[in-house]
């Protein structure tokens, strides 16, 4: 379940509304990619995601090709009968991949692509029940600072045009008249800048925890209770808060990663579902494995 703030509503809004990318930064475990999945689900539409890696591209986004299985297919092609010939057999086409700007461009081509040329015949995403493509698509490409700056400025250079040329096909694909843009929502957790070009055009929604600790232990209190309500006991939701600010700011003068909102809830959740409402279990549970979640940096100890 994700609760909204006003802030990531307008900001969903705005993006919408400006038909631009809506750029999400904050550091891990801030919910930053549960914002585009719950955005998704209220907005009816279908959830198409893609976590960027250091050898991403942006073609990946787009299609791949699969060489190795057409190498493949060659090699036996001497040996295996088949009702097609070689031609149609090493048809390019085959060996396409829809990406996932293809299935949220243009869904029936990506499940033509998918379904008749395919040879992999990969699934497409899922779809909410009933969905159609009128109803729109959701695109999260998650981590984009881990990739070069061409891919951020690549990408500006499609979403702009509406279409991108693939190989082997005859015409483009594309956003299709009369159906909505797809709203694409991108994640950073800051750990490269991005290209200026590519924030110029962009909505940006920051997604900050307070940084003095009463204050984040009120919002992490307020969260658990959002999600758990009398499920989790106030005692226990304040005692995993208190344990949360004191593990972060070891780990932040470590240099290592901090646990944040996520952890809370992490842990929250393993509370209420291994012992149900009870404030003493909870509270002996909590104090059992609350450093499986919450410290970062091993130095805490049994």
């Amino acid at each position: 379940m994700h609760l909204f703030d006003e802030p990531s509503a307008d900001a969903i809004l705005a993006a919408l509304a400006a038909e631009r990318p809506l750029l999400v930064r904050g550091e891990p475990g801030s919910g930053k990619s549960q914002l585009a999945r719950a955005a998704a689900q209220v907005l009816g539409r279908l959830f198409v995601s893609s976590v960027v890696h250091a050898r991403s591209e942006a073609q990946d986004l787009l299609w791949e090709y699969d060489a190795v299985a057409r190498l493949g297919e060659a090699q036996v092609l001497a040996t295996v009968q088949s009702d097609l010939g070689h031609r149609e057999r090493l048809d390019p086409r085959r060996y396409l991949i829809p990406g996932p700007l293809w299935w949220v461009f243009d869904w029936d081509s990506a499940l033509s692509q998918s379904a008749d040329f395919s040879l992999c015949k990969v699934n497409p995403p899922p779809a909410p029940a009933g969905w159609t493509p009128a109803q729109g698509a959701v695109l999260l490409i998650d981590e984009i600072d881990k990739a070069e700056a061409d891919l951020p400025n690549s990408l500006l250079e499609t979403l702009g045009n509406g279409r991108f040329p693939v190989p082997w096909l005859d015409t483009p694909v594309g956003l299709r008249s009369g159906l909505p843009r797809p709203l694409l929502v991108i994640t950073t957790n800051e750990e490269r800048e991005l290209p200026a070009a590519f924030l110029r055009r962009c909505m940006v929604l920051k997604l900050d925890l307070p940084t003095n600790p009463d204050e984040l232990i009120a919002c992490l209190v307020k969260r658990g209770r959002e999600h758990y309500g009398d499920a989790c006991a106030a005692s226990v939701r304040i005692l995993v808060a208190e344990q949360l600010v004191k593990d972060r700011a070891r780990a932040l003068d470590l240099g290592r990663p901090p646990p944040g909102q996520a952890e809370y809830l992490d842990i929250l959740r393993a509370l209420v579902t291994a012992r149900g409402p009870d404030e003493a279990a909870q509270t002996a549970l909590f104090r059992r494995i609350d450093r499986f979640a919450l410290d970062k940096t091993g130095t805490r100890g049994a």
